[in-house]
């Protein structure tokens, strides 16, 4: 039987076909949220008066997710996977329906504190039990399934919420969801009651993990909101980000992570600096089109979506790659963005063919779906069973870290060089440093593994 057949019926025989039904239901649901929200905003915003309060329901999120991330994590090792799945996915469909009775932006802000908490516990529950449901060699193939959750939501998920806010009301945005949520929870509970127990052994001491979690939430939010204003204030709140994140990420991020010593560390390091390097080069493309290339706002978006068709090309793509060290193909997702960035930087200026960037787009996306899932496989192939929850957490940490860090800086020097008339003046040399650091990724990790196989 060839591979990817194999991977299917690993994916959908009768012991796991309800685990992999509920996850990408799980999945789609909580990508239509986030989908969703970014086009509803503008109407919830004018509806509750709170315009000024714009961006705070994505701050709040954020921050939550960050402290849920770690704290489920270490229940998943202490407690198992299932106590941490079955308390957040229902905590995620409460939110839901508060965001959806929310009679004033407070209330909206709490709802999405709850849906970020349940979130950040959410994806790393789900990681362990991908560990304890699938054999190893199958967990590519869940991982890819797990990607192409997220392909439904790009494509029509803006779509659906813009026609839901304006036929009926912003609210069906959230309260549409909560009742798959709970179909999504009784589908997944078989399965965790029957792999999600506690592990045999006690997982290691962490001293300090609440408090660090806590300083995670704290200074990616510093670090995001920095990014979304460029001042001397935002400056500053940044800077304090950074002094609150260092000593946390110590306890969080798995020992060696900064200095890439091989194994988990260096895959933490290279999950922050792929999705980085991915969404920095992506956070300026509709500018670019925008203002140079005269697109209309909903054209300049597509590139985004072609992004995303090419990012659940990649995740299946790896699926299939059992020969090939994992490092290495990690290695190839590196390459690929690169080649995407080094493609944006030659097609955005005004001189440049516009229509490349669709096609580079594409590339990038293949690159970060292979690498992002990659990354995910080699750290639960590492990891002894009771810290699967712990390593987990540092990808999602890394990942949160590695966007705010090179959104931000990435910020700092397109508003240097670049005028509001002129944006690839600044966006062009950004898109060749970043092809520079994925090369030079790329080219580490390959050299690092030789010709060996995992």
């Amino acid at each position: 039987m060839a591979t990817a057949e194999v991977s299917r019926s690993a994916l959908w025989n009768p012991q796991r076909r309800t685990f992999t039904a509920g996850l990408v239901l799980v999945i789609t649901l909580v990508a239509f949220e986030a989908m969703g929200l970014g086009t509803a905003l503008p109407t919830i915003v004018a509806e509750l008066d709170a315009q000024h309060w714009y961006a705070w329901p994505f701050t709040v999120f954020l921050a939550a997710s960050a402290f849920g991330t770690v704290i489920g994590g270490r229940q998943s090792d202490r407690r198992g996977p299932a106590v941490p799945l079955l308390v957040a996915l229902p905590t995620f469909a409460v939110g839901l329906l508060v965001a959806g009775f929310a009679p004033n932006m407070l209330v909206l802000l709490v709802a999405r504190v709850l849906q970020g908490l349940a979130g950040g516990v959410l994806i790393v529950a789900l990681y362990v039990m991908i560990a304890r449901v699938f054999p190893e060699e199958h967990r590519p193939a869940a991982f890819g399934a797990l990607s192409s959750a997220w392909v439904v939501p790009a494509l029509v998920g803006p779509v659906v919420a813009g026609a839901l806010t304006e036929q009926a009301s912003w609210r069906w945005v959230f309260l549409g969801l909560a009742p798959l949520v709970c179909l999504g929870t009784v589908m997944l509970v078989p399965t965790a009651r029957r792999f999600g127990a506690r592990s045999a052994g006690p997982p290691a001491p962490r001293p300090g993990l609440p408090l660090a979690a806590v300083g995670a939430a704290g200074g990616v939010v510093a670090l995001n909101w920095a990014a979304q204003d460029l001042t001397v204030v935002a400056l500053l709140v940044g800077l304090a980000g950074v002094v609150v994140l260092v000593p946390s990420l110590r306890l969080l991020l798995s020992k060696g992570t900064l200095r890439a010593r091989p194994g988990i560390p260096v895959m933490v390091l290279s999950r922050g600096l792929l999705s980085g390097l991915f969404f920095t080069a992506q956070a300026f493309v509709p500018l670019a089109l925008t203002v140079v290339h005269h697109y209309s706002p909903t054209t300049a978006g597509l590139p985004l979506t072609v992004g995303s068709l090419g990012w659940t090309t990649g995740a299946l793509w790896q699926s299939r790659q059992r020969e090939l060290r994992r490092e290495r193909v990690v290695a190839v997702g590196f390459a690929l963005i690169g080649a995407g960035a080094g493609g944006l930087a030659l097609s955005l200026p005004a001189w440049g063919p516009h229509w490349l960037v669709f096609a580079c787009w594409f590339v990038a996306g293949c690159g970060v779906g292979i690498g992002i899932s990659s990354t995910s496989v080699r750290v639960l192939a590492l990891s002894e069973e009771g810290d699967r929850g712990f390593n987990s957490s540092a990808l999602q940490i890394s990942d949160m870290l590695g966007q705010a860090a090179l959104v931000g800086l990435a910020g700092v020097v397109v508003a240097a060089l670049a005028t509001p008339g002129n944006p690839t003046a600044g966006v062009a040399p950004l898109e060749l440093a970043l092809l520079v650091v994925a090369g030079l990724a790329a080219a580490g990790l390959w050299r690092a593994t030789g010709n060996r196989t995992s």
